[in-house]
């Protein structure tokens, strides 16, 4: 399948490209800055480009057959980089007619806030993860009143653990026990999964162990 990944050069997204290559697609990973990908393959091409740039962001989707986004931004950055350039995606792809798309999120995001701890509800996200956290509704917003068909992926806090294959998805937000955190390389093994499983069409799903 041909995957156009955004925010390739983050943690999530660099294990979207790796996976995805390994699981045999061909992949487009749109970056900002290329040189930091530091690998090569056969079956990946990199594209320069900046998402908030409509005309580069159409460019790069056409003849794409999924689209991958795992945009994220610094806590403290005040551009609306992740509804904003994801509103550049639904647009691009809307015109181009690419219909699948697959995005992370975070966990508290809609009607998922109830699944937050305590510390993170009451004290992390109104004092160091409001903008963050606001971006990330609009983002859902603009995702959920697409035409496109969407999953969304919300995660719980991102490690740099091993992919495991096991962990907890699609959970209610009262559901307790949960750890409420996950491996970036298990979300992308979750996103990539959703290339062959309609499950969460048109859902947002959150994950933890």
């Amino acid at each position: 399948m041909k995957a156009l990944v955004f925010g390739s050069t983050g943690g999530t997204g660099r294990q979207l490209v790796e996976q995805a290559l390994t699981q045999g697609h061909t992949v487009t990973a749109f970056a900002r800055n290329p040189q930091k990908i530091k690998f090569e393959h056969p079956n990946l091409r990199v594209v320069q480009g900046d998402v908030l740039d409509v005309a580069a962001v159409k460019q790069a989707i056409v003849g794409q057959e999924v689209v991958l986004s795992a945009l994220g931004a610094p806590a403290a950055q005040k551009d609306a980089v992740r509804s904003e350039g994801t509103r550049n995606i639904i647009r691009a792809m809307e015109q181009t007619g690419v219909r699948r798309f697959i995005c992370l999120t975070t966990l508290g995001i809609g009607d998922s806030k109830p699944a937050l701890p305590f510390a993170y509800k009451y004290l992390l996200v109104p004092l160091f993860l409001r903008q963050a956290f606001a971006d990330s509704e609009l983002q859902e917003q603009c995702i959920q009143q697409s035409s496109l068909e969407w999953t969304i992926a919300r995660p719980g806090t991102l490690t740099n653990g091993q992919r495991t294959g096991e962990y907890h998805h699609g959970f209610p937000a009262t559901q307790k026990g949960l750890k409420i955190k996950i491996s970036r390389a298990d979300v992308a093994d979750f996103m990539l999964r959703q290339l062959q499983d309609t499950t969460y069409l048109y859902k947002a799903a959150s994950l933890s162990y």
